[in-house]
């Protein structure tokens, strides 16, 4: 509830729903996800999240507000899960069938992380609102024992992604590069975007990402609501933040 860019985004409604349960709706049509967990923080401000899961019958764990590491560690040991899926709660869209795809390419190639973008240098081909983790729960452990750094922490899976901590890593790209497309809720702008959307969609939640992508190119002027919008940098630190 705290997001520093738009607060109390997570309970925003999208077609009559909060976006916390779009997400945790959409994550659970996966066909490889046995749990979905809602993992919140602490703090008094995320109350109305912990009695919405309670109310949806969703899992939430509560842990740390910006040590977000040790939070989805946590969460993941809590559940004693083997394979661990990454979803962000601003990311409604996100799509089951990524998530299966991104799950089957860690267990096909005997990864430690799959996902189906890493962050700059990198090059992403999905759209931003589309991103899949995935982290085998002992590699999750050995960043949570040896990430130091503020943004390690705050941001999860930084750790991971350093090629000097010889990860076994591997990304899934589309077809086409979508890279430049913003389907993810950071600023006012976005949640109109996807509000428009989903209306077009008549606001089910069994869509496909690539039904989405119909629509946008249907209707190009959707894109121009939330073009001029800047994503975060994954190294980037909350100035709240007490990590040192």
């Amino acid at each position: 509830m705290g997001s520093s860019r738009l607060p109390g985004k997570v309970l925003m409604e999208i077609c009559g729903r909060p976006m916390i349960g779009w997400v945790a709706q959409r994550a659970a049509q996966s066909q490889c996800i046995s749990n979905v967990i809602v993992a919140t923080t602490v703090d008094a401000s995320d109350d109305p999240i912990e009695a919405f899961c309670a109310n949806s019958g969703i899992r939430c764990y509560r842990g740390s507000e910006f040590d977000v590491l040790d939070r989805f560690y946590q969460a993941a040991m809590a559940s004693q899960a083997e394979i661990v899926v990454r979803l962000t709660a601003d990311c409604p869209l996100i799509d089951p069938g990524l998530i299966d795809d991104t799950i089957g390419l860690l267990i096909k190639n005997q990864l430690d992380f799959s996902a189906n973008r890493l962050p700059p240098p990198y090059h992403r081909t999905f759209p931003i609102g589309l991103d899949v983790e995935v982290i085998t729960f002992s590699a999750l452990e050995s960043a949570w024992n040896l990430a130091s750094k503020p943004y390690e922490r705050e941001h999860v899976m930084p750790f991971i992604y350093d090629p000097q901590n010889q990860f076994k890593i591997q990304v899934m790209d589309a077809e086409k590069d979508f890279g430049n497309l913003r389907w993810t809720v950071d600023t006012i702008q976005d949640l109109v975007f996807i509000r428009e959307l989903t209306a077009l969609l008549s606001c089910r939640m069994d869509f496909s990402w690539q039904k989405a992508l119909d629509i946008i190119e249907a209707h190009p002027e959707l894109i121009a609501i939330n073009a001029d919008i800047q994503h975060k940098s994954y190294n980037e630190v909350d100035d709240r933040s007490n990590l040192k």
